[in-house]
């Protein structure tokens, strides 16, 4: 076994220093936030919170806790997610797959629609019109069709399945598979790294979308929890400038962001372990050429 040299064990000293500085970092904030969300107004406002809670208390998240509608809203995050995580996954696999390949006539057309779109849109209020004469307000496809294919995951995708041996879609072909079936059984298979990265990345910007539901929805029973805490933030931080707070109140006012933001990012930091392995070898899988 060949012993390191002694400037490659410094630049592993060195490295390992730097990212250690990097990770602490990165951490900082959100521990702060979460020592925050648990720590009383007084020591909030005077500045005193760093990296644990001080003045211990639990008020805004009783009161939010209490309230069924945010847990209906809860719900609303969760049902919105999964089926605009499902539709964007099925299109995106799709689409990528068409474009990767090579032989496809209107390939470069199909490529140049996509990329299009990454530049410029219709506008806001069109997309309002669009969406109305639809007939898609208040419902779930308010929020998933519109949203369906991001062009980021869809050349990452497509960059992918370029990668993969064509002989293995070929001897299949020799099998009798079908194109779906090809897909299906021979690409998604092979493909695991990648569908776990794109289902992170939509899932993550379907939690975290609030607009899409504040445009489309009318009613608060439909609304997802982000909005539901950015009306809390707004009554909150409203109530308390405004003088007329209980001290209840001002407590709410002084720690709801930072408890808002535990509560959106905890089912995200929940699930982010269970697909990490995955994440880099999906990103660079699809952008590494041989």
């Amino acid at each position: 076994m060949v012993r390191p040299s002694r400037s490659y064990r410094v630049f592993q000293g060195v490295n390992g220093v730097v990212l250690s500085l990097v990770v602490l970092v990165t951490l900082y904030p959100f521990v702060n936030i979460v020592a925050r969300s648990f720590s009383g107004e007084r020591q909030i406002r005077a500045g005193e919170v760093t990296l644990w809670p001080k003045g211990f208390n639990l008020t805004t998240y009783k009161i939010v806790f209490q309230d069924s509608m945010f847990w209906r809203n809860y719900g609303n995050t969760v049902f919105y997610t999964v089926v605009a995580t499902a539709v964007a996954m099925v299109l995106t696999t799709c689409y990528a797959y068409v474009l990767s390949k090579k032989q496809l006539k209107g390939r470069t057309a199909l490529v140049g629609v996509a990329v299009f779109t990454m530049f410029f849109t219709g506008g806001l209020i069109p997309q309002y019109v669009l969406i109305t004469s639809l007939g898609l307000k208040n419902s779930v496809w308010a929020i998933a069709l519109p949203n369906a294919i991001s062009v980021f995951n869809l050349l990452v995708m497509k960059a992918f399945f370029e990668s993969l041996p064509a002989e293995l879609e070929e001897a299949a072909q020799i099998d009798g598979l079908s194109t779906y079936g090809i897909l299906l059984r021979i690409v998604l298979p092979l493909s695991k790294a990648v569908v776990a990265t794109m289902v992170l990345f939509y899932s993550v910007s379907f939690w975290n979308s609030w607009f899409s539901a504040f445009l489309y929805m009318d009613s608060a029973d439909l609304m997802p929890v982000t909005v539901y805490l950015r009306n809390l933030i707004q009554g909150a931080t409203g109530g308390s400038n405004a003088g007329a707070g209980t001290e209840q109140l001002s407590q709410v006012g002084a720690n709801i962001q930072a408890v808002t933001i535990v509560l959106t990012a905890l089912p995200i930091l929940c699930v982010y372990p269970f697909v990490q392995r995955y994440f880099v070898s999906g990103v660079m899988l699809g952008a590494v050429k041989g």
